[in-house]
């Protein structure tokens, strides 16, 4: 229908032009013909030289025997119409007139025709810019919520996997449209708004596709952003439009997806809030629960920043629900698992439960985007479905980024990136409370020359003290590694995301944790955020600062000592391991258990990553820096 519009718009545009060329053209070839004075016309009129002439207003169009036009204006007040004519034709010159109402016609159009074209040149750019829906060029405040209908993609709760307490409340709205008197005839009402609040990738917007799906009523999808908008007042517009659509439609649900784009709290930050961001907010405000009630008008909207949404939005009558949307579980994470793999043919060793077990921390989209990669090497191997070797594959590459194998190292690299990592791996099995070393490799992937990773035998729901005192000394190994070996002034720059991890850890321990006997059971953190530049934070002392700086580098140095003395009472084995990587570049946790009991690894490739060892959070230890954190780290506090 809109190519359909743009083709007529064009082919009338064309037309005008045309139509205004062939005006113009034409007016052009008779002023083109030569003039003639009046006292000339007339003498030539005199000696018969003149055949015939066209009175057309002011203008004498003469044509004369030898074949050439020329055009002559009459005097102001000369009587054309009486004695010139009569004396024109007692010579002989045949006479003709034009009518004037033509003629004032064509020049009225000549005149405006211009103008029509570009005005209709400026309505269409005009309805492009905003959208050509909802009237075009004139509809600024218009809403721009799409119905969403079946016809694409019908996505329902079976659909949605891994977060069931979500489903259970959204499941409840889904059946309250369905079935409303089952909940008024004991006085319930019917929630006026539901806020999905969770990580990116959780299922947020694949819940509101699935609400669409089970509800059979009218879903009216939009983003906050499309009601921001460069002129003042067309958010404010463009809400209480898509609320009158709502209201036609009821039943009938309405959802925002990424609300903080319009919701943010109001006052908040240097110079206040943007005014046109702050009239849209109040007006969604009012259309939610103000005077005129919206019934059978179900809001729900998703966001990551639940923390800078205003107050009024969130209270009760507005979003009365507030529903929580999870990274997934180990179970979540199976049945996520299952429903990408629909689609996929999957291999008899494939097994899901384990696959499970070794991604924790990923969520909803990384499980899709580790199926997808599984299927994407199965196909470049040629297989006619997907093994488990494959998934493997997959999530090595998910988690610890792509081999660069075309990188070039110098056998002295490589050495010691094989020294650092055994290093890693020597300490991480020799402590109780570290997470099972699940692989260690000297292959570069992404921003790492090497790495170890570790997994917990489950999800890891929170931190205690040792653990974290232990974690650290497992990341500060590779440097104690590297000091060991090839001393002091020979330690490279290869440890320094192992010092940001460290000091992260130990900042969260000191800062938000209360792990510290010397600072207390105080939350810095927003004391640090302050530090940072954040107005809301509150100052802190000189001497507190320089306490809790001590207290982070103790954490820290009594790893790295707990790390050197470990290495160094297990060197035997740590070598021994440096050579395995050197000859093998890749180890799984049990092939690394081999090598350092001096057993043979069997008849497989140990440099094509196997299945064993891995049970499920990620610990990378990167050599590089800036590389990106793991899935289900904890977030790193702000420094002082």
């Amino acid at each position: 229908m809109g190519n359909a519009r743009n083709i007529a718009f064009w082919v009338v545009l064309l037309i005008l032009v045309m139509a205004l060329f062939q005006l113009f053209s034409g007016n052009q070839t008779t002023m083109s013909s030569r003039s003639l004075s009046y006292s000339e016309f007339i003498d030539r009129v005199d000696s018969g030289q003149v055949n015939s002439v066209t009175l057309d207003g002011e203008r004498i169009i003469v044509r004369a025997k030898d074949g050439n036009t020329y055009v002559a204006i009459k005097p102001q007040g000369e009587d054309v119409t009486g004695g010139l004519t009569r004396d024109l034709i007692a010579k002989g010159v045949e006479v003709e007139a034009e009518p004037q109402a033509q003629s004032g016609f064509m020049s009225l159009l000549s005149l405006w025709l211009p103008f029509i074209i570009l005005i209709g040149i400026w309505f269409f750019f005009m309805n492009r810019m905003q959208g050509g829906g909802r009237g075009g060029a004139m509809g600024f405040g218009k809403s721009r919520a799409k119905l969403l209908t079946e016809k694409h993609g019908r996505v329902t709760f079976d659909d949605v996997a891994g977060i069931d307490e979500a489903k259970e409340e959204l499941e409840e709205i889904v059946e309250f449209l369905r079935n409303p008197q089952k909940f008024s005839r004991l006085g319930g009402k019917i929630p006026k708004g539901a806020l999905l609040v969770g990580p990116p990738g959780t299922g947020k917007t694949l819940l509101a596709r699935a609400i669409a799906g089970e509800a059979g009523v009218p879903f009216f999808t939009i983003s906050g952003s499309d009601f921001v908008e460069m002129f003042v007042g067309v958010g404010a517009s463009r809400v209480r439009d898509m609320f009158e659509q709502a209201k036609k439609n009821a039943p009938c649900i309405v959802f925002i997806d990424e609300i903080d784009a319009v919701g943010r709290a109001r006052g908040v930050g240097i110079g206040g809030g943007n005014d046109e961001r702050e009239q849209t907010l109040n007006q969604l405000l009012v259309e939610m629960d103000g005077f005129e009630a919206n019934e059978g008008v179900i809001i729900i909207a998703a966001t990551n920043r639940k923390d800078v949404l205003d107050p009024a939005l969130l209270r009760p009558g507005r979003f009365d629900r507030q529903i929580h949307v999870p990274n997934p579980d180990i179970k979540g994470r199976e049945k996520i698992l299952s429903v990408h793999a629909r689609k996929v043919p999957l291999g008899p060793d494939v097994d899901l439960r384990t696959i499970a077990r070794g991604s924790p921390g990923f969520s909803g989209a990384d499980l899709m985007n580790l199926v997808n990669e599984a299927a994407l090497m199965a196909a470049r191997a040629g297989r006619r479905f997907v093994t488990m070797i494959d998934f493997e594959n997959a999530k090595d590459k998910v988690m610890m980024g792509a081999e660069r194998r075309s990188m070039v190292l110098t056998p002295e690299q490589k050495e010691m990136t094989a020294y650092h990592e055994a290093g890693h791996a020597i300490v991480g099995m020799s402590l109780p409370k570290c997470d099972p070393v699940y692989k260690a490799t000297i292959i570069p992937r992404g921003g790492a020359l090497g790495m170890v990773m570790s997994l917990p035998e489950m999800d890891r729901l929170n931190w205690h003290r040792d653990q974290c005192e232990q974690r650290i000394a497992m990341t500060m190994a590779g440097k104690a590694a590297e000091i060991i070996k090839y001393g002091e002034d020979s330690v490279s720059n290869g440890p320094s995301g192992d010092i940001q991890q460290a000091s992260a850890l130990a900042r969260a321990m000191v800062l938000r944790w209360g792990m510290s006997d010397v600072v207390g059971n105080i939350d810095y953190a927003e004391a640090a955020e302050g530090y940072q530049g954040n107005t809301a934070g509150f100052s802190v002392s000189a001497e507190t600062k320089r306490m809790i700086e001590q207290e982070v580098k103790r954490f820290i140095d009594e790893g790295y000592e707990t790390a050197r003395r470990i290495i160094l009472e297990r060197q035997d084995d740590w070598d021994r391991l440096a050579k395995g990587l050197l000859e093998y570049e890749t180890l799984t946790g049990d092939e690394i258990r081999k090598v350092i009991a001096g057993e043979p690894l069997g008849g497989g490739d140990a440099d094509t990553p196997s299945s064993g060892g891995g049970t499920a959070s990620i610990a990378a230890i990167p050599k590089t820096r800036g590389r990106p954190k793991s899935p289900g780290a904890d977030p790193e506090p702000a420094p002082l």
